[in-house]
Formats: structure tokens, C-alpha cells, sequence
């Protein structure tokens, strides 16, 4: 009560902050007259006066009121548009490194200008990041033309570039990009073994555009880029088949957590099926032997029962799309993880790609903590506020709108089922749209955006469908949503990046209309009608109420209805919003207290009927709760997973950027050579022992081995007092005198060697490394049934493992610059070959393409590596399945690998 009354004494903590940037945005406004006095020539000069001051010394802070001065000034004079005082609050918040929540229509994207403008002219680089593509395209096309004018450059990083395209937009003052592409970039720039062939700087700072859908929604699933394993289609079919036939009463499904247990009758019955196909050893499915068959039969099950056709996933051209759960994107070149994409692709029957194996991983988390400052901007952030401090350390600010919300949000209405919900919407949507109103319907998949177009059909509503189906038109559906009467049905309108203008969109119309009409008197003519028709028609959708929006069932994310709220309301417009629920829903049914409404709703209402109450939108609200703090424990746990990870990752990286810079990496070779040494002698000769129990026959064997060298140890051992470390200094020495005579002729390119061998060991174990984590994460947590907690198991055994990953390196490239023999030879015409085009996926989602496991390092004599045999490469120890190092672009399993 006393913190009420305090609040309404003197307005909350945001507020008192809000109303502290008043000040700056005061000075801000004090340089307008004096910036309007200037030529356009003059207004450009500000960019070079502002970084003249920076050099001298001041800072950011200090020419922040001039700056953003400057792009207001500009942005008159290159859109007709002047910054709100408002939208000068957003962008201190954002140059400040937080959280600009704004209402849907305040213009985040010409807010996030003024911060841009502001820490580009550090010459450090900006990265403006969207949620796809054509956003990002569009905001560099459009903002770009005022950042241009100010004399900065400008880049936009989007799929297809080259390499040389992707650098020089990473190179411009500001680059927009989407968070798939910049992730996917970092990933690939630490597999590269030049650095001249790596695409992005040092991190500086960043402006994410919809930060709760790139950090919070999109944060439950890595990056992750992948090369091809053995291909296994015939098992996906097999198991596939044996799973459709399956009895429902013999599994059980937890739609929570997305997972199948097949009951004790449904194991047996698994057996016997599978016994008959010819896939089970023995008869026992839990046999060792059949580990691989248990995780296909899991993946089947997980595909045939959870994943569902038009709402999980679509089927085009012959490929399995996945769809975007929070936004209803199709998300191509996207695949599914741990062979649960190509359960699915057996279950439709389309052609079943390879399995992939991971190379490189990171989460989004732990990407965006690189950047030294990070802000970002959104309709709706408030609701994980304390996720964003806790995994980000962002505060959020939620700015106040231009003009006051004139929105009117209704009381849900409750139904007994879908088709009841379903035909009292569909009634609605006529009522509204007979009146001239503009109505936004938000669904949660495919299959009901599809549904409730037959229910509109029924009741003869002409309407546009706005899903994945129709991927390619989002933009200009959405634009004209804000029509009279027109009706919009849209599956998860979160992030769409589009504004809905009551009366309609006059870009969009004089687009589509007169896209054939030459420059000239009659295309200025046609461009004032559309104008004066979009004024007229918004003075109709106006009076008639604004735009409608209606929810056909709440989202598991306060954040997602929110959002679909916000499209009404914009600019003080008037409008109305009203969400539609019933006992079928999913929130209602996985995460509601069934009992409680199954009981109040089939015993009191009538078909048809519909009941509104506070209470039961309170506890609705009490369900999502539930469900954003079990995805927050996701998260959560992702990060705590991928924070061990991301330690070990800090380490190969920076180890690879070192190697790379360096002219030579004889002092690194030399340690390792000298560590393997030591390793040798420590495992004949333990400490503490006598030289009676030493192993003189295995640290022969291990020396001749490993560093070809022939030990006189018995010599050695006639000696009165010889201990370990006279025996590990002896080794040393022989071991540098046998490399110094294999370098002597041709120095120079034994440091190409080395280098390359570094590179591709390094690659090569850490990728083996990465595959082995992820086998002990699917384990670990059976600790908790020892009373152990299995992140602090997790930490513990990848420490080891990562120890003795680091090991295996030293002891491997020592024998392979020890032991094998070197050809060298100029092949006519030499030339690297390229690096192969990763595709990219996310979360579980892998990507196709061949490891640069065989490529060696640049220039004249590259080397090519020989050993006894046919097989120049038998030494390295090359995986069966990595590229051939002859660069034939072949596996070396069916290349030089042939007659290993």
C-alpha cells in the first residue's frame, strides 16, 4: 500500500528516469535553430566536426545533445520527418546500452538512427540487427539514405553474399544484418586458416530490433554449423514404418516437454517389430548393441505423434520447412537436430538428407555478450525484464508515447470449443467489417488461420491469410490491414516489422498501381489521388472504430498477445482489442487447471454460449506465467550448458587467432613437442617409482613413435643417479636436434606447415571434442538419480575431457611434423581451394556442407604431406568421412583414403 501511494506521489523508478533524460533532450532541442540555419553542405560537415572532437578528446556523452541534433535535422530534410522528443529519450537508452520498450507505431526504426549515428562516427562499427531479411534489406535501403547523407557508409550482411561482399558491408560505419547471418559469420571466421579470409572486426556495439524475439524467444536453441555423417536413410524409413504402425495406448506423450515413453506392453511390441524388420540384435531393445536403433525409434516417435504437419513444419518443393513457433516464418535452410529432422522427413516421405555432425556451436547469449555495449528496442520487453538484466545486465525503459493510447481492450470471452469459438469470431469479423472497420485476427498455427478462413467463407467475409504459405506477401498483406473494412488473418503477428496505417499504406499502393508508370505530370497526378483516397479512407476506418484486433487463443507469452494488441492503437488512433478462448486451446489444455474450468465450463454453459470474467483471465494469466518461467529455465539452462562451452570455445579461438597472426609458430610447436615429452616420460617413469618398475620398452616404442627418434635409454640407465627429468631433457634434446635437420633446407615453407598442421589438428579435435559434449549432455543429467546436480557434473567431466583434448593435440602434432615424410612440389597453376558455402541452421538446427578438415594454409609450396603406403595422408590421422587434403573436393574415404 505505502509503495502504491509512493508511486503515485512521485511516479515510479522508470518514470523519475524518463523524466531525468528530459534534460538532455532539452539541449538536444537548444541546437534546432541553429542546425535549420545550415546549408545541406554545412549539415554533412557536422560528421567531420563531431569526430574532430572525439579525437581531441571528448566523449560520446559529450557531443550526444549535438549528434542527435544532427540526424533530427537531417531526417527532415531527407524524409520530411522530425524525431518526436520522445523518440530522443529511446535513443539515449539506446546509446546508454538498454532496453527501449515503445508502444507498435512510435518509430523504432528512426529512433534507433540517432544512436547509430552517434557511436558510428567512433569509426568502430554499428550493427543494427533485425529479425530477417527483408527487415534488414529495408532499413538499410531506408535509413541508410539519411546516414549516407550525413557521409557515413553503410553495409547489409543477408544470405548469397561472397566473402569479399560480406567484409566490405562488415567494413561500413553501420551494417544492418540479421542475428542468423552475424552468428553464423563468427562461426565460420574461427574455421578459416587465414586471416585476410575472415570477414568481421573486433565486436563494438550493437542495436537489436525486436530484442525480445532475438534474445529471449530465439535464445532456446544455438547456432550451429555442421558437416555430413554417413548417410542412414534406409533406418529412417525402416524405423519409420514400424512406428506408423504403433497403437496409441501403448506410448505415453508428455506435450509439455515434446517427449514420448513407450509403456512396458509398447517396449515388447517395439521388439518384436523390429526383431521382424531385421534391425534389432538379439532381442532385447536395450541392449548396447542397439543404441542407435533406441535414439531412431525415439526420433520416429517424436516425429509421427508431437511434430505436427502446417504448424510445426510445412511441406514444400519436396523439402521439411520449419516454422517459426513465435513468428509463423518459415525458416529455410533450417534443420532440426540429433536426426529428429530426417525422422521427419521419413515420415512424409520426401527425400531424407544426412545426419550432421557439429563443427561449431554458439548460442545467442553468448554471441551478443561478446558486444562491448549491446542495447535494443521493442514493443514489449517489460514482462522478462529481470531475464534481461540477469542474462544480459540490460535494463529495460519503457518509453512514454507520443500521444496517449486510445486502444479499448475487452474482457476474453470463453467458449466450450473450437467450433463454437470459432463461428461466434467469425460472426464478429462480419459485424466489424460490415461497419467499415479494419479487423487484425491473430492465430497460433497454419491449421487454424485455416479453419477460421472456411468459418469466413461461410459467413461470405472476403479476407486475406497471412502465414507461412504466404511467406512471400507478408509485407504488403500486412500494410494494408488498416483498410475500410478489410479483414487480415495472421498467424503470430509477433515482429512483423510493418506498420498498419489506417486507411492503408501509400508506399505500398503506389508500388503495386504504378509500377508501369513512367516519371512525369501523370505519375504525380496519380500519386496525389492515392494520397487523397488514403486520407478519406482514414477518416472512415477512424469513424468507424479503428482497427480490430482479435485473438483466437492467448500464446503461451504474455508478450506474443501484447504484441498482437499493440498493432491496434497506433499514434493515439482509436481501436479495440478482444481475445477468444475455450477448453481446446493449448495453453488451456497442457498448461490450465483443467479440472477447475473442464468442471465450471461443461456443467454451466449451453452450446454456443460464452461466459467473460476477470477471474478466469486471471488465472489465463496465471497459466502463461507458467509456461515463461519453465521456458526461462530452458534458457537458462542453455546458457549455464554453453557457458562451460563458451570458456573452452574463448580458448580454441583465441589459440587459432594467434596461430593465424603469427609469421612463425615455432615457439608454439616447440612447447608442444617439449609437453609430449614430458608426457612420455611421466607415463614410462612415474613418479615417486624406482627404475626398476620404469617402462623402458613402452618409452621406446612411444619416442620411435611419436618423435622418430631411437632412444639409447639403456645407455642412459648405466649412468649412476639418471633421473626423469635428465631422461625428459635428453629426449628434448634429441627430438629438437632431429627437427632442426628436417628444417634446415627449406624454412620457409616448413613454417607454412606447421601452421597448417596446427590449424588443422586444432579444427580437427575440437570438432571431436564438440560431438563428445553434446553425447554427455543427453547423459548427464541421469546423475540427479545419485543426488548429484548434473551442470556441476557437466563442468567437472567437460574439464577433463578438455584437458585431455589438449593433450592429444600436443602428442598429434609432434608425430605428424616428427614422423611423416614431406613431398614438396608446385603443381601448375596452384590455388587453394575455396572454402566450402556452410549452410546455416539454428537450434538444433544444423546445416550441410564439408569441413575444411584438409586445407592447408596459403601460398608458394604449400605442402603435401606423405607417409609409407599410397596414401600421402596415412599420418595424419584424418576422420574417414573429412574432405580429402588434396582439395579433389571428394571424402577422403573415397579419395587417397581408398586403401586405408
Amino acid at each position: 500500500m505505502l509503495g502504491a501511494l509512493a508511486k503515485a506521489m512521485f511516479g515510479s523508478s522508470n518514470d523519475r528516469y524518463v523524466k531525468k533524460l528530459e534534460k538532455i533532450v532539452a539541449r538536444i532541442n537548444a541546437f534546432e535553430l541553429q542546425l535549420e540555419a545550415l546549408s545541406d553542405d554545412e549539415l554533412k560537415g557536422q560528421t567531420q566536426k563531431l569526430r574532430d572532437q572525439l579525437a581531441s578528446g571528448s566523449t560520446l556523452d559529450d557531443i550526444l545533445p549535438e549528434a542527435f541534433a544532427t540526424v533530427r535535422e537531417a531526417s527532415k530534410r531527407v524524409f520530411g520527418m522530425r524525431h518526436f522528443d520522445v523518440q530522443m529519450i529511446g535513443g539515449i537508452v539506446l546509446h546508454r546500452g538498454e532496453i527501449a520498450e515503445m508502444r507498435t507505431g512510435e518509430g523504432k526504426t528512426l529512433v534507433a538512427t540517432t544512436a547509430t549515428y552517434l557511436n558510428a562516427l567512433e569509426g568502430k562499427g554499428v550493427h543494427v540487427i533485425t529479425v530477417n531479411d527483408y527487415l534488414a534489406r529495408r532499413d538499410a535501403e531506408w535509413m541508410g539514405q539519411l546516414h549516407r547523407f550525413l557521409g557515413l557508409t553503410v553495409g547489409v550482411i543477408v544470405p548469397n553474399l561472397n566473402e569479399q561482399e560480406r567484409r566490405e558491408a562488415y567494413n561500413a560505419d553501420i551494417t544492418y544484418a540479421t542475428n542468423n547471418e552475424l552468428g553464423f559469420d563468427y562461426l565460420r571466421d574461427n574455421m578459416k586458416h587465414e586471416r585476410s579470409q575472415m570477414v568481421q572486426r573486433p565486436f563494438n556495439y550493437a542495436i537489436v530490433d525486436e530484442v525480445d524475439s532475438i534474445l529471449i524467444d530465439e535464445a532456446r536453441t544455438p547456432l550451429i554449423i555442421s558437416g555430413p555423417t554417413d548417410d542412414k536413410s534406409d533406418l529412417y524409413i525402416a524405423v519409420d514404418a514400424v512406428v506408423k504402425q504403433l497403437p496409441a495406448e501403448l506410448y505415453e506423450a508428455d506435450e509439455k516437454t515434446k517427449n514420448i515413453t513407450l509403456t512396458e506392453d509398447g517396449v515388447e511390441w517395439a521388439e518384436r517389430r523390429l526383431e521382424e524388420a531385421g534391425l534389432l540384435e538379439g532381442s532385447n531393445l536395450y541392449d548396447v548393441e542397439n543404441t542407435q536403433v533406441v535414439h531412431h525409434l525415439d526420433q520416429a516417435l517424436k516425429a509421427n505423434v508431437m511434430f505436427k504437419r502446417d504448424i510445426d513444419y510445412v511441406v514444400k518443393d519436396g523439402k521439411i520447412i520449419i516454422i517459426d513457433e513465435f513468428t509463423g516464418r518459415m525458416m529455410d535452410g533450417r534443420r532440426w537436430s540429433n536426426g529428429l529432422h530426417q525422422a521427419v522427413e521419413a515420415k512424409e516421405g520426401v527425400q531424407i538428407e544426412p545426419e550432421n555432425q557439429t563443427m561449431a556451436s554458439i548460442t545467442f547469449q553468448n554471441y551478443f555478450r561478446m558486444y562491448p555495449k549491446l542495447s535494443g528496442m521493442t514493443g514489449t520487453a517489460a514482462t522478462e525484464a529481470p531475464e534481461f538484466f540477469d542474462i544480459y545486465k540490460m535494463n529495460v525503459v519503457t518509453i512514454p508515447t507520443n500521444v496517449p493510447v486510445q486502444r479499448r481492450d475487452e474482457e476474453d470471452e470463453f467458449y466450450k470449443n473450437t467450433q463454437d469459438k470459432f463461428a461466434a469470431i467469425a460472426k464478429l469479423i462480419r459485424e466489424r467489417s460490415e461497419q467499415g472497420q479494419p479487423v487484425l485476427v491473430g492465430t497460433v498455427s497454419i491449421e487454424k488461420s485455416e479453419l477460421l478462413s472456411e468459418f469466413l467463407k461461410r459467413e461470405n467475409v472476403k479476407h486475406a491469410v497471412l502465414n507461412a504459405r504466404f511467406h512471400e506477401m507478408e509485407a504488403r498483406i500486412v500494410a494494408q490491414a488498416g483498410r475500410l473494412g478489410a479483414v487480415t488473418v495472421a498467424t503470430n503477428m509477433a515482429g512483423r516489422g510493418t506498420d498498419i496505417q489506417l486507411g492503408g499504406n501509400v508506399e505500398f499502393r503506389i508500388e503495386d498501381e504504378l509500377k508501369d508508370l513512367p516519371e512525369g505530370p501523370a505519375r504525380e497526378a496519380a500519386i496525389q489521388r492515392i494520397k487523397d483516397e488514403v486520407a478519406a479512407e482514414k477518416a472512415q476506418v477512424l469513424a468507424a472504430g479503428g482497427l480490430c484486433v482479435i485473438g483466437t487463443e492467448r500464446h503461451e507469452s504474455r508478450r506474443i498477445d501484447n504484441q498482437l494488441r499493440g498493432r491496434s492503437g497506433r499514434q493515439g488512433d482509436p481501436g479495440m482489442s478482444k481475445f477468444y478462448l475455450c477448453l481446446e486451446d493449448d495453453l488451456l489444455r497442457i498448461f490450465g487447471p483443467d479440472t477447475l474450468f473442464a468442471r465450471m465450463m461443461n456443467s454451466n454453459l449451453a452450446d454456443g454460449e460464452a461466459i467473460g470474467s476477470k477471474w478466469l483471465s486471471k488465472a489465463i494469466e496465471t497459466a502463461q506465467k507458467k509456461v515463461e518461467a519453465r521456458n526461462y529455465d530452458i534458457r537458462k539452462q542453455v546458457v549455464e550448458y554453453d557457458d562451460v562451452m563458451n570458456d573452452q570455445r574463448k580458448v580454441i579461438y583465441e589459440q587459432r587467432s594467434d596461430i593465424m597472426d603469427s609469421e612463425t609458430v615455432d615457439e608454439v610447436v616447440l612447447d608442444m613437442r617439449h609437453d609430449t615429452v614430458n608426457a612420455i616420460v611421466a607415463d614410462a617413469c612415474p613418479p615417486g617409482s624406482y627404475p626398476e618398475q620404469w617402462n623402458i620398452e613402452g618409452l621406446k616404442e612411444r619416442a620411435l613413435a611419436i618423435l622418430g627418434v631411437e632412444v639409447p635409454i639403456d645407455d642412459w640407465l648405466a649412468e649412476d643417479g639418471i633421473d626423469p627429468e635428465v631422461i625428459e631433457e635428453r629426449l628434448s634434446d634429441l627430438a629438437d636436434a632431429r627437427m632442426a635437420g628436417r628444417t634446415a633446407d627449406q624454412p620457409e615453407v616448413w613454417r607454412t606447415i606447421e601452421k597448417s598442421i596446427l590449424l588443422e589438428r586444432l579444427d580437427h579435435y575440437w570438432k571431436e571434442h564438440l560431438a563428445t559434449l553434446d553425447a554427455l549432455r543427453q547423459v548427464v543429467f541421469l546423475r540427479a538419480y545419485a543426488q548429484k546436480t548434473p551442470i556441476n557434473e557437466y563442468k567437472q567431466e567437460a574439464f577433463g575431457l578438455f584437458e585431455k583434448m589438449l593433450e592429444t593435440i600436443r602428442e598429434d602434432v609432434t608425430q605428424v611434423l616428427c614422423t611423416s615424410e614431406f613431398r614438396f612440389q608446385q603443381p601448375e597453376d596452384y590455388a587453394l581451394p575455396e572454402l566450402p558455402a556452410f549452410l546455416t541452421g539454428q537450434g538444433g538446427v544444423q546445416l550441410g556442407g564439408e569441413a575444411p578438415a584438409g586445407l592447408f594454409g596459403a601460398g608458394i609450396g604449400a605442402p603435401m604431406l606423405a607417409a609409407s603406403g599410397s596414401d600421402p595422408y596415412a599420418g595424419m590421422g584424418l576422420s574417414r568421412n573429412a574432405p580429402c587434403p588434396c582439395g579433389s573436393g571428394q571424402k577422403y574415404k573415397h579419395c587417397h583414403g581408398v586403401a586405408a
